[in-house]
């Protein structure tokens, strides 16, 4: 080789280096186009539901969620491991127009009267009309398994910025709940078997209130099963412990 590129000259010394990168630029080529998936690349909520600033169904709690949550309804107050009410309204309001919803309600509070804490995140927001957010109170609860959404509340006494008429423009026409037992109404959307309820509710002096709610049925529903399993296996063990004690 080295008395080929001496004997050929300066010529076929360069036709011999461009030979050699030709078939070294595939391999060039590949290596650099081998890139590294992101990490921790944010997950957009999925556009088959309802969602309130960004967080959907699928939007996992974490402290950057919380942290781009103060930035817009200002400090919060967190409470891991709570009571769980899916009830609004008033008292059997959901027995009353929403069974399924009731249904879910039961399960989360069996047996009744007794204090049962769920394996929960909620978020808790007084102050966000001092960041300029039309509410006087909202509640964000996450599943303390999934981290997913479970219910949202929001509360506000006057619609100041058109909120409801915005929920129609967004969403379409809502079906309409004139309460026959209290001086309020209800107006909800259903999408991919969510629920998201838009209440004006009376208070004791007759004026009106908004409060709308948001239910995720399937990250209620798995958080429902979940307890339920590690139920059965709480139970599965102090039998087990029992017939190994004497």
């Amino acid at each position: 080789m080295k008395i080929n590129i001496l004997r050929n000259g300066p010529f076929k010394t360069a036709a011999l280096w461009i030979a050699i990168m030709a078939w070294m630029m595939p391999a060039l080529v590949s290596c650099s186009d081998k890139r590294e998936p992101a990490e921790d690349a944010p997950h957009p909520a999925s556009s088959d539901s309802f969602t309130f600033f960004d967080i959907g169904r699928t939007t996992k709690f974490s402290e950057q969620v919380r942290d781009a949550l103060e930035q817009k309804l200002g400090r919060d107050a967190i409470e891991r491991r709570s009571i769980l009410n899916l009830e609004i309204n008033y008292q059997g309001f959901l027995r009353k127009y929403f069974p399924q919803l009731n249904d879910l309600n039961q399960q989360l509070n069996f047996p009744p009267r007794e204090r049962i804490d769920h394996n929960t995140v909620k978020l808790m927001y007084r102050y966000a009309q001092k960041q300029n957010v039309p509410f006087d109170y909202v509640e964000l609860i996450f599943s303390g398994y999934t981290q997913t959404p479970i219910i949202f509340k929001i509360h506000f006494k006057t619609d100041e910025a058109n909120t409801i008429e915005t929920l129609k423009k967004k969403f379409g026409t809502p079906k309409t709940i004139d309460w026959k037992d209290n001086n309020g109404q209800s107006m909800y959307w259903q999408k991919d078997g969510d629920f998201l309820i838009a209440s004006l509710v009376p208070d004791q002096f007759g004026k009106h209130e908004h409060q709308i709610v948001i239910y995720y049925v399937d990250n209620i529903k798995q958080l429902i099963e979940t307890e339920k399993k590690e139920k059965e296996e709480r139970e599965q063990q102090r039998v087990k412990t029992g017939k190994t004690a004497f």
